[in-house]
């Protein structure tokens, strides 16, 4: 019996993949969980992989949001494209600071705060990504507390030359990023037998839209209408009475990569890079009218100085390079790498005296400077069944702040007198050594140990005309030992089970040692005194091949946290301390199926019980929840190829977070909340030739209106042509 038309051409879409056993079981090479190649499916920590052509497909605007949908991965970024302050948190580790991220195996997280500027990775450049989560300080060193994320650059194979056009807007009544334009050009060629090179530059800019309220606590005057009544995070009273004007970005990057292959054996690779990006604000808006319809800015103690938002950016320069030489059993890894902020400044009106026409202000600027080096040698096998790695690196950062008065904040040139000043200095040395031994064909353990000396020196501060200043800080040091077995087993070529435990640290940076600076009535305080906090943890999971092209995946972890380092309320002001101790508790739980033709479903699961068990600094924080830190996360969607036209969708939870270590902020959907929310996007491209495509991204479909802190954009639209040679 023939079968009917429509039937026919959907059969191909949904049919299983008939690949072969070692496409579909040995999973993806990776490097990234044993400091060496090998195969995802036998590697000591669960392991996520993102291609090329998946994120090609999700049409992702910036590095981080490629791993949005992946399991056990929280991205933060609440304003979009314009976030600043975007984080990527692993196996329920909060801040990007506790979550390692690398270039090509070269370290990427800042000397001032552990943070990562994404605008200078532009999605176009990257291979893949790969994301190992757990414990790694036994490996890597401080940082790796939550996990290891790692772009791997692309490498032109054969000349290629891409170019990128796109714009974009609103689509909807909420408001959205006004005006988004996108351009990347990138040339690569393989010059001879031995040389590569990848040269690209990217541009992006959106006018914005208001993500920064004007939120006020005492009500507006009698008489004055166009306000709105809200509440804070805690349930207090405040009022809405306009905005900071449209929240406007423009950025420029641009990277100079290269891979030369000086013998069979000897390869040598580098990578330049450079990012500029600017934020500014639109004009200002006040929702307030007197009788006769005229705008009101002020009334009371509410200045106009309250509607102004001021502008920043940054300057940041990274340059790394590799030599890696393998002769036989014996293998050698160099590895350098330097970030280079020469700016990263932000202006800040003064609320009681500014005016939309000038007036007071201060400015801010930070310059850090960043260096790691890193010797890995892997040693032919003592023993037939073992493989031995061992390495040493160091890791220099450094970074300062300078606020300086402002006789018009409009005019961030005319520096006036200094009226505070920090920096500092830190440095780590560590040694490591990791076994990799096969206790049969297909049953492996990993051992490891590493020893870190971590130093911080040169710290100081002043504040002219402040009582106890200038002040100097003795230095200080301290150690860590962080090991770590795994063990995988693989029963069946469907079936792998893991295991692993390990010890973690980080240091405290420059920020948390030094930095002091004040936001209206709340002061930040720096503490010099904090210790590195650690976590031990251990997980346990299973990997299940069902059927060709199908997968589930399930892990359960715990984390216990010492020392953790984290802000605690005292009256008006905001501390730094150890926060004693914290317990962690979870599961990842996925599932993908493979189709023919490269389409495929996925749906993943993130449950997250993390609390503080004891908190000295602040004993109202025992038994609460960790900050910054959603219980629950999952994502689904899939990608659909037919013919010309490629679909891809998916759609994203992200349960309710905490931002006070007393967990009072309760209230969600107010300003300054961070509550749960669900958003969903939708790419669908068509392919003209081989050389010419026209995507469309929807972002937000479902135009959920939700805060991050900041008002998230509403639903967008996107769309970008594409032309290769």
């Amino acid at each position: 019996m023939k079968r009917p038309l429509l039937l026919s051409c959907l059969l191909p879409l949904i049919r299983p993949a008939a690949a072969s056993a070692a496409e579909v079981w040995a999973g993806e090479i990776v490097g990234i969980a044993a400091r060496g190649a090998g195969v995802s499916v036998m590697s000591p920590s669960p392991v996520s992989v993102v291609l090329r052509e998946e994120i090609e497909a999700k049409g992702a605007q910036t590095a981080d949001q490629a791993l949005n949908a992946l399991p056990g991965v929280y991205n933060r970024r609440g304003k979009g494209l314009m976030d600043t302050s975007s984080a990527l948190t692993l196996r329920g580790i909060p801040d990007q600071k506790r979550t390692l991220v690398l270039f090509d195996g070269v370290r990427m997280n800042d000397a001032y705060t552990g943070s990562v500027a994404y605008g200078g990775l532009q999605p176009e450049d990257i291979e893949r990504v790969e994301v190992a989560r757990g414990p790694f300080s036994g490996l890597y060193g401080g940082g790796a507390m939550g996990g290891v994320v790692n772009f791997v650059p692309r490498r032109p194979l054969k000349r290629e030359i891409t170019l990128k056009a796109g714009y974009g807007g609103p689509l909807g009544p909420s408001p959205a990023m006004e005006e988004m334009t996108k351009t990347y050009l990138s040339y690569g060629d393989k010059v001879g037998p031995a040389f590569s090179f990848l040269g690209s530059f990217g541009f992006k800019a959106t006018d914005g839209y208001p993500s920064d309220l004007n939120v006020q606590s005492a009500a507006p005057a009698a008489g004055l209408t166009g306000w709105e009544s809200t509440t804070s995070n805690t349930g207090a009273a405040r009022y809405i009475i306009g905005d900071k004007g449209d929240n406007a970005w423009k950025e420029l990057s641009g990277s100079l990569r290269g891979w030369y292959d000086l013998t069979d054996n000897d390869k040598l690779s580098f990578s330049f890079s450079r990012v500029a990006y600017d934020y500014f604000y639109g004009d200002p808006r006040t929702y307030l009218r007197d009788a006769a319809g005229a705008e009101v800015w002020t009334y009371g103690t509410v200045k106009e100085g309250t509607f102004l938002g001021g502008d920043g950016g940054r300057r940041q320069t990274s340059f790394s390079s590799v030599y890696e030489r393998q002769a036989g059993d014996l293998g050698l890894r160099l590895s350098f790498g330097l970030i280079d902020t020469d700016r990263s400044w932000y202006i800040t009106p003064t609320a009681s005296a500014a005016t939309r026409g000038g007036g007071p202000g201060k400015i801010a600027d930070t310059p850090a400077l960043s260096h790691n080096s890193e010797a890995r040698v892997t040693l032919p096998p003592l023993l037939p069944s073992n493989s031995l790695t061992a390495g040493v690196s160091w890791s220099f950062s450094r970074a300062g702040t300078e606020e300086r008065s402002l006789a018009n904040w409009l005019l961030p040139d005319e520096r006036g007198a200094l009226t505070y000043m920090s920096s500092g200095k830190n440095a780590d040395l560590g040694v490591y050594l990791q076994d990799e031994i096969a206790l049969r064909r297909n049953l492996t353990a990993w051992l490891s140990l590493r020893a870190d000396r971590w130093r911080t020196y040169d710290g100081r501060a002043d504040q002219p005309g402040t009582a106890g200043y200038p002040r100097s800080y003795a230095a200080r040091s301290d150690s860590a030992l962080s090991p770590k077995a795994s063990l995988a087993w693989r029963p069946s070529a469907k079936t792998t089970l893991r295991t692993s435990a390990g010890r973690s640290f980080r240091a405290p940076t420059v920020y948390e040692l030094y930095r002091t600076w004040t936001s209206g009535s709340v002061t930040y305080s720096g503490n010099p005194d904090l210790r590195p906090e650690t976590v031990v943890a251990w997980d346990a999971g299973v990997d299940q091949r069902l059927w060709w092209g199908a997968k589930v995946g399930a892990v359960y972890f715990e984390n216990r946290m010492k020392d953790l380092i984290y802000r605690y309320a005292s009256g008006s002001d905001r501390l730094y301390a150890n926060a004693g101790r914290a317990f962690g508790k979870g599961w990842e739980l996925e599932a993908e199926q493979l189709f023919e033709g490269g389409n495929r479903v996925f749906a993943n699961l993130t449950l997250n019980d993390a609390h503080i068990r004891e908190n000295s600094a602040n004993p109202a924080g025992a038994g609460k929840r960790l900050t910054y830190l959603p219980d629950k996360l999952w994502s689904a969607g899939g990608d659909l190829k037919a013919g010309r036209f490629t679909l891809s969708a998916s759609g994203r939870y992200v349960g309710k977070r905490y931002t006070t270590d007393a967990n009072t902020d309760t209230v969600d959907g107010v300003f300054g909340s961070r509550g749960p929310y669900f958003t969903a996007d939708a790419r669908v491209a068509y392919k003209f030739s081989e050389a010419a495509s026209l995507s469309l991204l929807s972002q937000n479909v479902f135009d959920r209106e939700y805060y991050d802190y900041y008002l998230a954009p509403g639903r967008s639209w996107f769309a970008e042509l594409t032309w290769r040679l």
